[in-house]
């Protein structure tokens, strides 16, 4: 089979692979979907060798790409319970494995692995960009029957994540929550914020994100790069300042504006990978009690319970995707998406 190969310095390959055989305890996936992510972009851009930036694992060889999997289970190994997964199940991956013994691994957090280096698919293990993956049988989260393979692959990383903070945050229909950033991620947060009932405040310094947000519920819009967003978030919460905000742009100035927009006894949750901020810990967070934490993807039993939320609720994830892909499109999706012509894409297999 042929599997999408990111060789660095902005250039890919469909480089061919045995088709995956599973072990005693694996299974193997036939793909249907496979997201393109954001974070895609750190190999795709790396210089070939390079150690990645974001503290993921290197592979010894070649790594088929894709960490946003969804597909049908195709063959079990021996050892695979089938009240587990058996043959037949359309199913989501949690692209990470770890240890399988330690506390973190047990509650469904293996990415939090303090024991042994983590495997993470699509990045030192091979990914979902190919017509077949095989994982281990416990990476495997059953997609519900009302949800496409599309809306699979967008919960397995980007939606999931989005989901997962907005439950950190405990976000309701008392609240008005500012999210920074409207790419992918930001946008699955105001599509999923709009839904638990909460006031969306969205910002982007692109006004076609914005509009798009706008689409996917958020009543307020701000360009920070046309109006001061502090002053602007405080104008539309009758100077209170909001309830919780949501930076998934890793941007300095938006994760600290994220932090000032909010209330005494606010809280501020940071997604976006990578980079850096400046507070003055007094003003900014001390003396107003505030509550600033960081938030990395979600567990097992997360992804169920937001792949549940979205059926549940009738959320329309695929609308997420504005460009569907074939494996042999690749190297133009992936420039586009670079170079942010396109928003989130998605290879059908």
């Amino acid at each position: 089979m042929e599997g999408i190969v990111f060789l660095g310095d902005k250039k890919l390959t469909l480089m061919n692979f045995p088709d995956p055989t599973p072990g005693p305890d694996e299974v193997v996936l036939q793909m249907k979907a496979s997201g393109m992510c954001g974070s895609d972009l750190v190999a795709y851009r790396k210089a070939p060798g390079e150690a990645f930036s974001n503290g993921m694992p290197t592979p010894d060889g070649p790594v088929i790409a894709g960490h946003e999997p969804c597909g049908i289970v195709a063959a079990v190994g021996k050892s695979v319970d089938s009240r587990q997964v058996k043959v037949g199940d359309r199913v989501m991956v949690h692209h990470y494995s770890g240890c399988r013994a330690c506390e973190h691994c047990f509650t469904g957090w293996p990415q939090l692995c303090q024991r042994t280096p983590i495997a993470a698919y699509g990045s030192s293990d091979h990914g979902g960009h190919a017509p077949y993956m095989k994982v281990p049988a416990h990476t495997c989260v059953i997609l519900p029957e009302a949800l496409s393979f599309r809306a699979g692959a967008a919960i397995s990383c980007g939606t999931g994540t989005a989901y997962a903070a907005l439950e950190r945050l405990k976000v309701s229909g008392r609240d008005t929550v500012v999210i920074f950033g409207q790419g992918p991620v930001g946008l699955s947060a105001t599509q999923l914020a709009s839904v638990m009932g909460a006031r969306v405040i969205a910002l982007d310094t692109r006004d076609e994100r914005l509009a798009r947000a706008s689409e996917f519920g958020a009543q307020e819009l701000i360009n920070p790069l046309k109006e001061d967003p502090i002053d602007r978030v405080k104008e539309l919460t009758h100077g209170r300042g909001a309830d919780c905000s949501l930076d998934t742009s890793a941007s300095p100035l938006a994760r600290a504006s994220a932090v000032r927009c909010t209330k005494v006894w606010g809280s501020a949750c940071f997604v976006g990978s990578g980079g850096q901020v400046t507070l003055n810990v007094g003003p900014d967070m001390l003396r107003k009690q505030m509550t600033v934490f960081g938030h990395w993807t979600f567990s097992t039993v997360g992804q169920a319970q937001c792949a549940e939320f979205v059926a549940d609720h009738g959320v329309d994830v695929d609308a997420i995707f504005t460009n569907d892909y074939a494996l042999t499109d690749a190297q133009s999706a992936y420039e586009m998406f670079e170079a942010g012509k396109t928003g989130k894409g998605v290879f059908l297999m």
